[in-house]
């Protein structure tokens, strides 16, 4: 376990050093690498499912009667037209239309009441507090008011094809039935039955997920109390592996590592690879994000992604990220070089695993646009040694 006491812990610390968690450094944050296989942990998720503490996540509430306005000019996308109970990805964009962060938005009333709007913003981790002051900046002129809630909320997610049967055993009888109507990309408010010190916990149950897999977010709090947050937490920790053991299914908790190769089969980007400061969506595989067709009022970076869509940045000019697939067996990493043909380097891997579903290896890279094209073949310099590798459409996997 790390030694740096300075970095956050969520309210699980405790649960996870029991389970003889190993711990590494991300965003700032003390989190569990792994809890024994990484494989395993993966695996477990694409057969059965998996158990995330992902409270290290930001939580950004934001509400008033021109909550949504402010969200519109705030982010790239159209939240104006997100249904109560829905939810939408989207990105945080700088005036010159770089990527500060991506995130999900949750709408959380009901529609009934103009006076009520409400929305839970979720940021990266290492992003939350920049996120949080950006939304409280463009929200000036709005009637809107921006909470960052992130130090008071804990997030546990349930993700693989046992997660709903796995999630019904805790919920009362009728929300357990609602359960099978809440479709992905949809969330409600419902209430665990953990049996513990705290017998009922409220919690956002969202169908979200970042493996590829069909699964739950479920958001703790807030809870101003550190001591109550982590009990509850570990209350609704604790009962989802008791339910798994109840229906005779494996549960695995699950840490960064599996979570990274999860995701990365998946095609999903990561804040710090594929997206970051210094590339537009268009760059980064994230141009669906930016309705610029659809969304015709104005949002921060707006008006340099309509200047980047003219210049066909992404497009037909500069670079953009392309799924690669390994010939061999050596798997490519963040930062090595991809080369053309002639062994002329146009650009660069920025997510590399050998893929333990696929059984070969796969990465995401940054290449100059005339490479892009699905079947172009390829190399990667695998330390002094050029490697073959094919772009692929992605995403690699994809569940049945």
């Amino acid at each position: 376990m790390s030694e740096n006491r300075s970095l956050n812990t969520t309210p699980l610390q405790g649960v996870h050093e029991e389970a003889g968690a190993s711990f590494t450094d991300f965003g700032g944050w003390q989190m569990p690498l792994k809890y024994g296989s990484e494989l395993a942990e993966h695996q477990a998720v694409r057969t059965s499912a998996g158990l995330f503490d992902l409270s290290h996540m930001g939580e950004v509430r934001v509400t008033g009667p021109q909550a949504a306005e402010a969200l519109d000019y705030a982010l790239t996308a159209r939240i104006t037209a997100v249904a109560p109970g829905k939810a939408k990805y989207s990105l945080i964009c700088t005036e010159s239309g770089t990527i500060l962060d991506d995130l999900i938005v949750y709408r959380l009333d009901g529609g009934e009441d103009d006076a009520a709007r409400e929305f839970l913003v979720v940021p990266n981790a290492g992003n939350a507090s920049a996120v949080a002051a950006a939304l409280t900046e463009r929200s000036a002129g709005f009637e809107a008011t921006v909470h960052n809630e992130s130090a008071q909320t804990a997030l546990v997610a349930v993700q693989g094809p046992e997660a709903a049967r796995i999630v019904a055993v805790v919920l009362s009888a009728g929300e357990a039935a609602a359960l099978e109507g809440l479709n992905y990309y949809s969330a409600r408010r419902a209430t665990l039955r953990t049996g513990g010190e705290t017998a009922d916990v409220p919690v956002l149950m969202a169908r979200t997920g970042y493996t590829g897999e069909d699964g739950f977010e479920l958001i703790i709090g807030p809870v101003s109390d550190r001591g109550v947050l982590s009990t509850e937490a570990t209350g609704v920790w604790n009962v989802l592996l008791d339910a798994a053991g109840e229906l005779g299914v494996e549960l695995l908790p699950c840490g960064l590592a599996s979570r990274d190769s999860l995701r990365l089969e998946a095609g999903m980007p990561l804040y710090g690879n594929e997206l970051d400061l210094g590339h537009l969506p268009s760059e980064s595989g994230a141009g669906g994000a930016v309705p610029l067709k659809s969304k015709q009022t104005d949002f921060v970076g707006r008006e340099s992604l309509l200047a980047a869509r003219e210049a066909g940045t992404g497009i037909t000019t500069g670079q953009a990220v392309v799924a690669l697939r390994g010939a061999g067996r050596r798997a490519a990493r963040a930062g090595y070089a991809v080369l053309d043909a002639e062994g002329q380097r146009i650009g660069e891997v920025t997510s590399g695993i050998p893929s333990p579903t696929l059984g070969y290896p796969i990465a995401l890279a940054r290449v100059d646009i005339g490479f892009r094209e699905a079947g172009t073949e390829l190399a990667v310099d695998l330390r002094g040694k050029a490697e073959p590798f094919t772009v692929v459409e992605a995403p690699f996997y994809r569940r049945a």
